[in-house]
């Protein structure tokens, strides 16, 4: 009778092959679905799940200027301006010295409490940029403290 359950038993005829539906299929740019996860994730204030998303965009896309300069100000909101001084180092390798940037990183001095240089670079970014509102609000915290 043992024997007959051993046999029974490694029969692989009933095995159950039904596809299941609960899992979704993995979207097609998976970076381009972590990057809106990451903007998501940032304008809700969750920048630890922001850094997450834009990390792995930035992972499976390494010339995506839009993850790295989301990563960089994730990482600036965390307080972790080490990995953020990083990520703005790729971000201009990969998408040169835009006014947009040069606001980001100046932002990012100012989080530091180094005013000098948050100055400096938000004075660049204005002379750059056609509507300079984003910079001047930066300029007007940085006046405030």
């Amino acid at each position: 009778m043992a024997a007959i359950l051993v046999v029974t038993g490694c029969s692989t005829s009933t095995v159950d092959t039904t596809k299941t539906t609960a899992i979704q299929p993995a979207a097609k740019d998976i970076d381009t679905s972590d990057l809106a996860q990451g903007k998501a994730q940032f304008r809700d204030a969750n920048y630890g799940l922001a850094e997450q998303h834009f990390r792995k965009a930035v992972e499976l896309k390494a010339d995506n200027a839009e993850a790295w300069m989301g990563l960089a100000a994730s990482y600036d909101e965390l307080g972790r301006f080490d990995f953020a001084d990083r990520a703005y180092g790729q971000l201009l390798r990969v998408a040169g010295r835009k006014p947009q940037i040069v606001n980001n990183m100046g932002y990012s001095q100012l989080l530091r409490g180094n005013r000098k240089k948050a100055k400096a670079l938000l004075l660049e970014a204005k002379a750059g940029m056609a509507d300079p509102t984003v910079v001047d609000a930066n300029l007007a915290l940085l006046n405030k403290g």
